[in-house]
């Protein structure tokens, strides 16, 4: 079901039948500030496999969105200062950190390592969803090998039925992917250069190193 967000009514609608879907283990496409998200609970195994097959063959453990900053001291071991000075900077919006997860959680994202790729969205409509649901598996809502869609109808075209709920938002204004900083080291480490440029992670943490061509 694809649900218009730019209609009130049915932005209501929406965003309760996602929530709804999360809750019961079933996928929903959302807009984030970049491209558009297929995404699921990040607690529920079968959930998170049901992700990786919606899109088709191997693929990276999912990003986890969250709602609130909050949220991130829930999910980690310890938290270095330059992750909070990074957060405080640029969240909610694109940027993405690697950190290393709490080992008490319960959750099977695909990734032995100990880590996991957290971000919060600056998106009201993901936000919403994201503060009921808890934090959420997301990858970008397409098969793998074919483009981020941009919008919710485009993913849907890809998708299909394995998709609960579509919330729709019109184009993704930014299509372009949120930067990444691996914080997992000793040193913070710039892994892909995307919304936020490397200079400008570098006005908040000095220290910053690049492995980006």
């Amino acid at each position: 079901m694809l649900y218009d967000c730019r209609s009130l009514a049915d932005r209501d609608r929406g965003i309760a039948a996602a929530i709804e879907a999360v809750k019961n283990g079933e996928l929903v496409v959302l807009p984030t500030d970049t491209v558009y998200g297929i995404g699921a609970d990040a607690f529920t195994p079968y959930a998170v496999r049901a992700l990786h097959d919606a899109k088709g063959g191997p693929q990276a453990a999912p990003p986890v969105l969250i709602g609130s900053r909050h949220t991130l001291d829930g999910l980690v071991f310890t938290l270095p200062r330059a992750a909070r000075d990074l957060v405080e900077a640029f969240w909610p919006g694109a940027l993405t950190i690697i950190v290393e997860h709490s080992p008490s959680l319960s959750w099977d994202l695909g990734d032995s390592t100990g880590t996991v790729a957290v971000r919060m969205p600056l998106h009201p409509v993901a936000l919403e969803v994201l503060r009921e649901t808890g934090p959420m598996a997301v990858s970008s809502a397409n098969k793998v090998g074919q483009p981020a869609a941009v919008t919710a109808e485009e993913a849907r075209d890809q998708l299909g039925y394995s998709v609960r709920a579509y919330l729709e938002a019109g184009p993704a204004p930014d299509p372009v992917p949120s930067t990444i900083v691996d914080l997992t080291g000793s040193v913070p480490v710039l892994l892909r250069e995307g919304a936020i440029p490397l200079v400008k992670l570098r006005d908040v943490v000095a220290d910053i190193e690049s492995q980006v061509a």
